[in-house]
């Protein structure tokens, strides 16, 4: 529990960082503030989720973290400004978020019940859709005019090819060595 307050706590730090500070050369041109209420939108989806599904259970304190943690990664590599000083950083982070991202989702199915072959391809596959739907985001608000981004067709697709890639295998890690075992019997 400590660790998932301190991703929520450090994830509203460094987006108040960014967005108070947004002339500061690792945010010029990134569109931090359109960015931030998007950002911050992970810190309700798991708690909210799971309070529509009625609450059964343990808080799945992990899948929280693990959804959070992505957008925490991105919003700390612009402000240490590894974006501008590494060249790697974002391919890096899209192979790396994409991981924990879809981790958590495929954690979450595993209290639906489902195999771990289906949970996989779901998570993989809603992991896919996620990075067409972000990139397609992102193309939009270069379109808006924030110039920052340098958003090219290269670009895209090698994030495409990188975050789906690390989704199957966030997926692989959570049915491989996370998946719970359906096998044992409760003790009465």
């Amino acid at each position: 529990m400590r660790v998932l307050w301190a991703v929520r706590i450090a994830l509203v730090v460094a987006v108040a960082f960014s967005v108070a500070f947004p002339n500061l050369p690792q945010f010029e041109g990134k569109g931090m503030a359109f960015r931030a209420p998007f950002y911050l939108l992970p810190l309700i989806v798991v708690p909210l989720v799971w309070r529509k599904l009625g609450s059964h259970g343990d808080y799945p304190y992990l899948v929280d973290a693990l959804v959070i943690a992505p957008f925490l990664a991105d919003t700390l590599g612009n402000a240490l400004n590894f974006y501008n000083n590494f060249e790697q950083t974002d391919d890096v982070l899209h192979f790396f978020n994409w991981v924990l991202l879809i981790g958590g989702v495929t954690l979450a199915l595993a209290r639906l019940g489902i195999g771990k072959l289906n949970a996989w391809a779901l998570g993989w596959g809603l992991g896919g859709l996620a990075i067409i739907w972000w990139e397609a985001a992102e193309f939009i608000v270069q379109e808006l005019g924030t110039a920052g981004l340098g958003l090219t067709y290269e670009d895209t697709v090698g994030d495409l090819l990188l975050s789906s890639t690390g989704g199957a295998v966030g997926a692989f890690i959570i049915t491989r060595f996370f998946w719970p075992d359906r096998s044992a019997t409760p003790a009465t």
